[in-house]
Formats: structure tokens, sequence, C-alpha cells
């Protein structure tokens, strides 16, 4: 079967038009996480990309989930007193090695993180607070982290592994001395 030389001129026009159909420009996300940002504007160099738009920053609610879910995946862990990893933790490495697995960077110790963030009072406690207890001295001395529903995750010594306990059982409750909110 013999095709017209216009329609071969048809066929080869289509398809060298279709395989260079980029503009150069640097396409951009769909959908635009921000509609009212402005658009990115083309890099000078058309095999440079423009850098990526900045990531809009997460909810706390948002924060405190995944500060949560993570402190309680570790649940079991041993204590090991000045530990900060899952082979072994202390209350306040526990703390920072899960805040820091969510990119959220608090001190390294009791006292440091006591006097991290604000104030919450205790009916304004929310998941992903820090809650802090007078355990072997006046003051702060211990802290775990609030999950909600009157609980919270936490490295006790006595203990010897990551878990979860309720903040009005006698033995916290008595001790308890504050709450801190770092996100």
């Amino acid at each position: 079967m013999s095709r017209s030389p216009s329609c071969i001129f048809v066929i080869v026009l289509t398809v060298l038009t279709a395989a260079c159909a980029s503009t150069g420009a640097t396409p951009r996300p769909f959908p635009t996480p921000h509609p009212s940002a402005p658009a990115p504007t083309p890099s000078p160099d058309p095999g440079t990309a423009a850098p990526a738009p900045a990531a809009a920053p997460i909810s706390r609610s948002a924060a405190a989930y995944g500060i949560t879910g993570t402190a309680l995946t570790l649940r079991g862990a041993p204590y090991r007193n000045g530990g900060s990893d899952p082979s072994g933790f202390d209350c306040s490495g526990f703390v920072q090695y899960v805040f820091g697995q969510n990119g959220v960077a608090v001190p390294r110790t009791v006292t440091e993180q006591f006097r991290a963030g604000r104030h919450v009072d205790t009916p304004q406690m929310e998941a992903g607070d820090l809650v802090f207890f007078a355990t072997v001295s006046a003051g702060a001395s211990h802290v775990g982290i609030a999950i909600g529903g009157n609980e919270f995750v936490h490295a006790p010594s006595g203990a010897g592994e990551v878990r979860v306990e309720r903040l009005s059982a006698p033995y916290w409750s008595t001790r308890f001395v504050g709450a801190r909110r770092v996100l």
C-alpha cells in the first residue's frame, strides 16, 4: 500500500514537533502547594533547575502525632543511664531522640528541657507536651512525653524500659511538677 507524499509529510511533521515539546522552563508541581505563592523564576541556565519551593510548615497536631508515634514505637527499649539511642535511653535522652527523629531540636538534660518551650497548665496539656516529675530531688528530675488520655511515655530507670504510664497514678501524680510545650 502506497502513501501519498502529503500524508507522509504530515506524519513526519507530527512526530518531529511532538518530540520536542519542552520549552526549557522548570516544571511546577501539581497541584501547587501554595496557590498564592509567586511562581518560581526560570533558571538563567536551562541545564540548572530552579531551587524547590520551601516546604510548608506542618501543624502542631501533625508534629505531635509524629512525636507520639515515634515514642510509642520505642516501647520496650532498655533503660541505660546516659543513653540516647534505641540501644538504651535515659529519660532526657529518650525525649531528645524522639523529638530529633521528628526534626525538633530539644536540649539534652531534664533541667534544660524544663526551661525549653513554654509552660502549659495541666488542663491544657496535649499530646507531644513534655511532662516533668520530681523523682530524686526537688524540682524537675524526670521527663516524659504526654500522649493524651491521661497517659505519657518515658524511660524510667525503675522499670528498666520505655513504657506508658498514667499521669493520675499515685506515684506520678504526687511527683508531677509541670508541663512544657516545645512544638
